[in-house]
């Protein structure tokens, strides 16, 4: 399997990069989306759900 690869690469390369490289590429694709909406939900998200929290537990405390 592994050599029939190699072969392919090296008697059609554009085959074996499409082949070979759209996977690797989709999948780069996929994690580095997945980390730029983990920092989004950290670094955004996150504090303004606990500054809107605060916001309301001290309005809510400062009522007669």
């Amino acid at each position: 399997m592994i050599s029939s690869l190699l072969r392919l690469i090296a008697l059609r390369p554009f085959l074996g990069m499409a082949i070979l490289g759209v996977p690797i590429i989709a999948l780069i694709a996929i994690g580095l989306i997945t980390v730029l909406a983990f920092k989004l939900v950290v670094a955004l998200i996150i504090p303004t759900v606990v500054v809107l929290l605060a916001i309301w537990m001290v309005r809510r405390l400062m009522r007669p």
